[in-house]
């Protein structure tokens, strides 16, 4: 992880654990007997491609259509990247407030994935001071695409691979929220067993700021930790950005990103795009959320 990453970290980290301020949609000086929660963290139960401290309310149940067309620098032969895309669709279904469950179908290896995701603790101020949100995230994920390489290991194990995930966020105001949310990805199957590691560690940041009420920009950042040479030599950490739109009953986000994927072991671990060379994808997601 290079200087800037670094600092970009200890910088966020000090803001967490330093501000005083604790903001949710109640505030008070005085003792209460009431607990007041934050809420809208950030607009969905992702940031952009990662996973959110927040969980879908009891008894909602969210579709999600993600979209990534092909390099912007790709030029007018593939017009601009919109002659390709991968496609990603999401089920989501808050069985409580604080669990959650999805699952979801990529057009990347034909992958099909399901997650659970839990709320441990929920910022709040009141009768109960906590000041961040902490949620844990697990991801089974199996490869669909026949296998080309009759050498290697093609049983079904060697689809598998394994998202855990620890999310710590705040929402230092109603206008911005932030989060660290390290991932550690297992991947039964890699391209090298000689350069490459079956288990890839990064820490995910993600940032959304408010501004107005129906419009916000967000940021998320993987980089990956002491990545191996095969990494170093093929691949690039993922760097998003979005302009979200929050409507009633959707969310929608307009999306630049270097990477071409959604899914956690795709866009941590395969990453191809370099910002720096003009490799960026356009993308969008939509959001629909239905109260059962």
């Amino acid at each position: 992880m290079n200087h800037t990453s670094t600092k970009a970290i200890r910088i966020l980290v000090a803001l967490m654990l330093t501000s005083t301020g604790l903001f949710a949609q109640h505030n008070s000086d005085s003792i209460s007997s009431t607990v007041n929660y934050a809420e809208n963290t950030f607009l969905t139960s992702r940031v952009i491609n990662g996973q959110s401290s927040d969980c879908l309310p009891q008894k909602q149940l969210a579709l999600r259509v993600e979209h990534r067309f092909g390099l912007l620098n790709s030029g007018f032969s593939q017009f601009y990247g919109l002659d390709q895309a991968n496609t990603l669709f999401d089920l989501e279904y808050g069985i409580t407030d604080w669990l959650m469950v999805g699952l979801n179908r990529t057009s990347t290896d034909k992958t099909v994935s399901g997650f659970a995701k839990v709320g441990l603790f929920r910022q709040s101020t009141g009768a109960r001071n906590m000041p961040f949100s902490v949620a844990l995230a697990f991801q089974t994920s199996v490869i669909g695409t026949k296998y080309t390489d009759p050498v290697r290991n093609n049983d079904f194990n060697s689809r598998l691979n394994y998202l855990y995930q620890v999310i710590i966020a705040r929402k230092f105001s109603d206008h911005l929220s932030a989060q660290l949310a390290p991932a550690l990805i297992h991947r039964n199957i890699v391209p090298s067993s000689t350069t490459d590691k079956n288990d890839l560690l990064a820490l995910g940041l993600g940032a959304k700021y408010k501004l107005t009420p129906t419009l916000s920009l967000s940021g998320e950042y993987y980089p990956v930790i002491s990545p191996s040479e095969y990494f170093k030599n093929n691949y690039s950490n993922s760097l998003s950005f979005s302009l979200d739109i929050e409507t009633a009953g959707h969310v929608f986000q307009l999306i630049l990103s270097n990477s071409a994927d959604m899914l956690e072991k795709n866009f941590v671990g395969e990453t191809r795009g370099n910002w720096l060379k003009g490799d960026v994808h356009f993308g969008f997601n939509i959001l629909r959320k239905f109260d059962l």
